[in-house]
């Protein structure tokens, strides 16, 4: 035992020790221990400090979130309700649009029919004084014919005279 290298050790590490305590390097271990201890405690502190703080913050996070998503819920609704009012309002104006188009289209096929019924009816006026004008035509250019033959006779009288007058 006494060659074995770990008691030597022990005895070598003892001795240390007991120069350390003589020379007051205790004090200054313990005193070494004691700050650790105290810098360990506060930075235990600062650490529930900055726990607590991130706990708060987080809260906070969560509330804005939860009150940001309550917003986004109520926009996304307004947003429906005016998207569906629009919907509404374009297609009455719509249907009044296409109500106004129809009433227009529907005067103005009355109005055309009213102007065929009229055309037909002074047709129907006309008819008789044409056929009455064409027959009167036909008189006035038969009468023409007639003059013209008459004329063209009274032409030939005088020739005719002549001839006899020439041939008793």
């Amino acid at each position: 035992m006494l060659f074995e290298a770990e008691f030597w050790v022990l005895v070598a590490f003892v001795i240390f020790l007991a120069i350390v305590w003589k020379v007051g390097g205790g004090k200054a271990l313990i005193d070494a221990i004691d700050s650790r201890a105290v810098r360990i405690r506060a930075e235990l502190a600062e650490a529930q400090r900055l726990r607590e703080e991130a706990q708060a913050l987080l809260a906070s996070y969560e509330s804005r979130r939860a009150e940001a998503e309550r917003e986004a819920a109520e926009i996304v609704t307004s947003a429906r309700e005016e998207a569906e009012r629009l919907a509404r309002e374009t297609q009455e104006k719509m249907a009044e649009f296409v109500k106004r188009r129809t009433a227009a289209a529907e005067a103005k096929i009355a109005q055309a029919e009213a102007k065929v019924v009229q055309a037909r009816q002074d047709l129907a006026r006309v008819k008789p004084l044409l056929a009455e004008q064409a027959v009167s035509q036909k008189d006035v250019d038969d009468a023409v014919a007639d003059n013209e033959v008459v004329s063209a006779r009274m032409d030939l009288v005088p020739i005719v005279e002549q001839q006899r007058r020439v041939d008793p």
